[in-house]
């Protein structure tokens, strides 16, 4: 399992925008993708789940995958991440 932690700094936080290119980014891989935050976790493949953690700015979330492709959606992850302006 590949697990990463990020700092949430966009000032909109994850909302629609980013939140449905962090979904398409997952749903190419065939591994298991969770988003937790606040202690809910989340399929990173589903747009009503990630949007439903209400994550804002400031929080703290970790994304893991599981799977044979787990290190390669993780890189993809954090390259969206930052690509959007979420993260640094």
């Amino acid at each position: 399992m590949e697990k990463r932690d990020f700092h949430i700094v966009a000032e909109t936080g994850i909302h629609a925008r980013p939140a449905t290119l962090l979904v398409q980014s997952a749903s190419k891989f065939n591994s298991d993708i969770n988003l937790e935050y606040k202690g809910k976790s989340v399929n990173l493949k589903s747009i009503m789940g990630v949007m439903s953690l209400g994550v804002g700015q400031g929080a703290d979330v970790t994304i893991s995958a599981e799977g044979t492709d787990e290190a390669d959606a993780i890189n993809a992850i954090v390259d969206t991440m930052k690509k959007e302006g979420l993260t640094e």
